[in-house]
């Protein structure tokens, strides 16, 4: 959510960066600040008022003691007619702050400078690009034949126990999962991320202060008795461990990593893209969050992309990163960069991880804050990447380290699975 101060002062910059997502209602910013004035205003009304109640309920004690009663009732009914108008204006403020609430939500982040323009994934720009493809054998199969072929994961248990879209790992399939879990954990806590373990459900002020509520897309599981919903990713309990929080300048950064399966309703995801593991509706996934001090954010995010290099060059995979336009970020991100492994046995590429930073949006929305060296509040930025999501990672692994003689296992991984050979 947009800083009120920040609206105020950065209309035009504001409604310049939004037309990168082609964003269709400008007029709200409009509105959002004729509110905030109105709600200012009542405020500074309000305060007039409660400060002269506090006056007259001084002077009518003093008119008591001293015996001036005639006096003092004169005050009272002053104070009666008083009480009646802070009531009223007390409603009308909170009138006017939610409809400034309501209106604030529906404006999306601002995109950096270096966001590009446009409105489709083609419109993304890929800014490198690492490993060469493999040639594979003319029999290469995809990653959902080879699961079958060597019992890895079986698609229909998983059907047959819940629906489509939740796999179940089997043997060597089970044993690569929990060993990238690891390996991913272990590259991350050596960077200095900090292992956290999180509750899979959250409740809505959780949601909100990341931004994944209001649901406006149907993504999240919402357990109706509870009013609790299932984790889309670790980001969010991650982020919220600090909401309502005000830190020292010393305390930052905050570096957290968590593994979580995530749950995700997909809703309208189908035909052949999305066979397999390449969209599933409950998946596993390490996370990497950082708290950073505005003026530190951008490098912090620089960081992640390196840190997130490395891990994929450890695997051996053919990737790309991409900076992605103005129409394709998330509602909440002022920056992303996508990871995207190449499949070759289905010659496509498959984003495997999305890193971003929110300047201070989610920070607005969490009630994050820190005081910095001069003892001034101010909002700090958050930031979040998957380091790595594995359902295209191991399709990847799959596909691309196919032989006829088998899946040859990076070397990086074999401590971790106790193989170097599934076949």
């Amino acid at each position: 959510m947009l800083a009120l101060q920040f609206l105020r002062e950065n209309k035009e910059a504001i409604l310049k960066g939004l037309e990168k997502r082609n964003f269709k209602q400008p007029e709200l910013i409009d509105t959002i600040i004729e509110l905030d004035q109105e709600r200012r205003s009542q405020q500074a009304t309000l305060d007039q008022q409660l400060a002269r109640a506090n006056q007259l309920a001084k002077e009518i004690g003093s008119l008591f003691k001293n015996g001036e009663a005639e006096k003092a009732t004169v005050l009272k009914e002053e104070t009666a007619t008083l009480k009646s108008q802070t009531k009223a204006l007390q409603e009308q403020l909170q009138e006017t702050s939610n409809a400034l609430f309501e209106f604030r939500i529906q404006i999306p982040n601002v995109p950096h400078e270096s966001v590009p323009t446009g409105t489709v994934e083609e419109d993304n720009e890929e800014i490198f690009k690492s490993g060469s493809i493999p040639q594979l054998d003319e029999n290469a199969l995809p990653h959902w034949e080879l699961a079958s072929k060597y019992d890895l994961i079986d698609f229909e248990l998983g059907s047959k126990i819940t629906g489509a879209g939740f796999p179940v790992y089997k043997g060597k399939g089970a044993r690569l999962q929990r060993g990238l879990i690891n390996y991913f954990l272990d590259q991350n806590t050596a960077a200095g991320y900090k292992e956290m373990q999180v509750p899979h459900l959250v409740n809505e002020a959780s949601g909100f202060g990341t931004g994944q509520l209001p649901d406006k897309e149907g993504q999240m599981y919402h357990v109706q008795n509870d009013d609790l919903y299932l984790i889309p990713t670790a980001e969010v309990p991650l982020t919220n461990l600090y909401r309502n929080t005000l830190l020292e300048a010393s305390e930052l950064p905050i570096c957290m990593t968590g593994y979580t399966p995530c749950f995700r309703r997909e809703a309208g995801s189908y035909g052949a893209h999305v066979r397999g593991l390449n969209r599933l509706h409950q998946f596993d996934k390490v996370e990497i969050v950082r708290i950073e001090e505005p003026q530190n954010a951008m490098q912090a995010l620089d960081h992640m992309v390196e840190h997130i290099k490395s891990i994929l060059n450890a695997l051996e995979l053919p990737y790309r990163i991409l900076r992605l336009c103005g129409g394709d970020i998330g509602f909440t991100s002022a920056l992303t960069y996508d990871f995207e492994i190449y499949s070759t046995a289905q010659e496509r590429w498959l984003e495997i991880s999305s890193v971003s930073t929110f300047n201070s949006f989610q920070a607005e929305r969490l009630q994050l804050r820190y005081k910095d060296k001069t003892g001034k509040k101010q909002n700090v930025h958050t930031l979040n990447g998957s380091s790595l999501a594995l359902p295209r990672v191991v399709a990847g692994l799959l596909e691309n380290c196919q032989t006829p003689e088998g899946i040859i296992i990076p070397k990086a991984l074999v401590s971790y699975t106790g193989f170097d050979r599934i076949d």
